[in-house]
């Protein structure tokens, strides 16, 4: 039964080829974002022919080359920071699993961006460069106005999201399905390691932000 509910889960998918699955889907939604909303700024044009729109030119290009790069440092640290929460409370989950964890519950930051990238192309079509930068569906950033706060809380108010939420979401149903032990437990497994990690790094970030 155990190997037939395996077969069956998302978390049980190759890591290989979810992994790749996932940078592709993430370089081809990034390339629509920056072709078809970025570069069409006003912003943008104008500094396409100077010096600077060589910069973002090239900054454009190390955010396609680094997908992969960034991705693998953080599912490795996210990983390891739950493994080790599991450990803490007894649980027989391998590092590898968790690391398919969280490379599974990756797939859920898609709908923001979907979200966005519509957003920009059929409701505000004419945005400024930095209105595409402060926007992110169902975050805290609604509540406050990106050109009156402090620069600092930009970055926080973006990843206090409904999306960050499922993702957690998404972690104890893939522990759950490896463990097979009480939901409660993987809740605080989840909250003590992950959570607690996340909230301590949204707090260093503001403490350190010049």
């Amino acid at each position: 039964m155990q190997n037939e509910n395996e077969t069956k889960s998302i978390f049980a998918t190759d890591k290989r080829l979810l992994f790749i699955l996932l940078c592709l889907i993430t370089l081809l939604l990034l390339y629509i974002k920056k072709s078809f909303i970025e570069n069409e700024t006003a912003a943008f044009e104008f500094l396409q022919d100077r010096p600077e729109g060589a910069i973002l030119t090239l900054i454009s290009t190390l955010q396609f080359i680094s997908v992969p790069v960034v991705y693998l440092w953080k599912f490795t640290v996210i990983a390891f920071v739950i493994w080790v929460g599991c450990f803490m409370y007894g649980y027989r989950v391998t590092y590898s699993q968790c690391w398919g964890v969280v490379v599974g519950a990756e797939f859920i930051f898609f709908i923001p961006e979907v979200l966005k990238i519509l957003w920009f192309l059929f409701v505000e079509t004419d945005p400024l460069y930095t209105d595409i930068g402060a926007f992110y569906p169902l975050s805290l950033m609604h509540f406050f106005d990106y050109y009156t706060i402090d620069t600092r809380w930009a970055y926080p108010l973006r990843a206090l999201n409904l999306f960050e939420i499922a993702y957690c979401f998404l972690l104890v149903a893939g522990i759950h399905h490896y463990a097979q032990k009480e939901k409660k437990t993987v809740w605080f497994i989840v909250v003590s390691s992950y959570v607690l990690i996340f909230l301590l790094w949204l707090v260093f970030y503001v403490i350190v932000y010049k």
